[in-house]
């Protein structure tokens, strides 16, 4: 070959990969991956956040009050019941299932609370337990249903909805509603117990040193293993940004009551589950099933067990979700877990990022779409708007997500082809 052909001659590939792990390491790399990412159709959490900006600013201009911090206060408190079920629907959509029986799960679950604890005079961590172990029994029996009959979770859980239903209108008997004392720890928690500031700011903080620990010990191993460092200038700016958020987020809820340790400990679920669904054996089997059963299956995943798992994690969360709306409203009652806490569990995840069609979704996504969910309501409640207009905008919005997952799947997929 003559020095004009070699001169001209591609580069190998391994020298075009080097220059794009060098350029990938630093911020305008990191920036460039995120906007491929978009183009191929990989969203993640934008539209969520585009959109929770977009509302707060809509309600904000319509009513000052809803940025009010004593009324952001308020949305976190009413946020936390339906995050927590909204968490046990991501679990089953992963895997490309439903779960349709949540809302009634959890109107039994507050119901056993107040038979157990204030009628029969069972102390309430009993009762409690009592509450999340049917909650596992009955995600059991939906995934019995559904591997041994292989009857679609759809129907089985439409079933579960009116048993459910129908069993908890029994226990509660003519009166139909049972108060809880106010002055309990239960009550208490669900109405008025605040987070320490220093320990707010706290929470705040922790994530963002998480960031850096985390990137400075990926860093050292992989200098032990002779690869080249990734670099701390994305992750440093990660952290920075992150805190900042954060730590203002806080500072504006300090203003008004604080933060809610209602909400705090649904935002340590969703840590919990999100480190199960990305660290461990469990969490990469899950997203396995989602995206091809059968391959799953070949490569060696117990799909029947994970399967099993996922229905039992759902109706337990949907059963601890009933026991903080029994926190936060102080009673047991028969409307408890109807109306739109089927639809506003559901949506949330949905609108979080959390796909339909299995295999695509995270923890944070229900925190997120809650956010967006309870937003709406709230900001409807204030402007005196009624609940049907309520139901009217969150389909509407439901409907808007599923579409905009549909068209990134689409997008993806002719990606993947090109």
């Amino acid at each position: 070959m003559s020095n004009n052909e070699q001169s001209n001659a591609p580069l190998p590939k391994f020298d075009r990969a080097d220059s794009r792990v060098r350029y990938d390491s630093g911020i305008a790399g990191a920036f460039r991956g995120f906007i491929d990412r978009v183009r191929s159709g990989d969203l993640g959490m934008l539209p969520v956040v585009i959109g929770l900006v977009l509302i707060s600013a809509v309600f904000t201009t319509l009513n000052p009050v809803f940025i009010a911090p004593n009324n952001l206060v308020n949305l976190l408190f009413d946020a936390a019941a339906v995050g927590l079920i909204s968490l046990g629907v991501v679990c089953v959509l992963l895997l490309g299932e439903i779960d349709l029986s949540i809302g009634s799960m959890s109107g039994l679950s507050s119901a056993l609370i107040g038979v157990l604890w204030v009628n029969a005079g069972f102390a309430l961590p009993i009762a409690i337990f009592a509450s999340l172990l049917t909650g596992a029994a009955v995600g059991a029996i939906y995934s019995f249903l559904r591997n041994r009959f292989d009857m679609p979770s759809f129907v089985a859980t439409l079933s579960g909805l009116l048993a459910l239903l129908g069993f908890q209108l029994y226990i509660l008997g003519p009166t139909g509603s049972i108060n809880l004392p106010f002055t309990s720890a239960l009550v208490r928690f669900g109405q008025i117990m605040i987070m320490p500031g220093w320990f707010s700011y706290l929470v705040a903080l922790t994530p963002g040193v998480v960031i850096i620990v985390s990137a400075l010990r990926n860093n050292k191993s992989r200098v032990a293993a002779n690869l080249s460092s990734a670099g701390m200038s994305v992750p440093l700016l990660k952290a920075a940004v992150l805190t900042v958020c954060l730590v203002f987020a806080v500072f504006y809820l300090e203003l008004g009551r604080g933060v809610p340790w209602m909400f705090g400990v649904f935002v340590l679920f969703v840590v919990i589950l999100d480190y199960a669904l990305t660290r461990t054996k469990w969490g990469r089997s899950m997203f396995a099933v989602g995206g091809n059963a059968e391959a799953a299956r070949r490569s060696g995943i117990k799909v029947q067990q994970i399967r099993m798992s996922a229905f039992i994690v759902c109706s337990t969360f949907a059963a601890l979700g009933g026991v903080f709306a029994a926190s936060r409203l102080a009673s047991a009652s028969q409307q408890a877990g109807t109306g739109d806490v089927n639809l506003n569990a559901i949506a949330a995840a949905v609108i979080g990022g959390t796909s339909l069609f299995g295999g695509r979704g995270s923890a944070w996504s229900a925190l997120l779409g809650v956010l967006v969910i309870m937003a709406i309501s709230n900001g409807l409640t204030l402007l005196n708007l009624s609940s049907s207009l309520r139901y009217m905008i969150t389909g509407a919005v439901l409907a808007i997500a599923v579409i905009v997952d549909s068209l990134a799947r689409k997008s993806r997929a002719s990606h993947g082809r090109a």
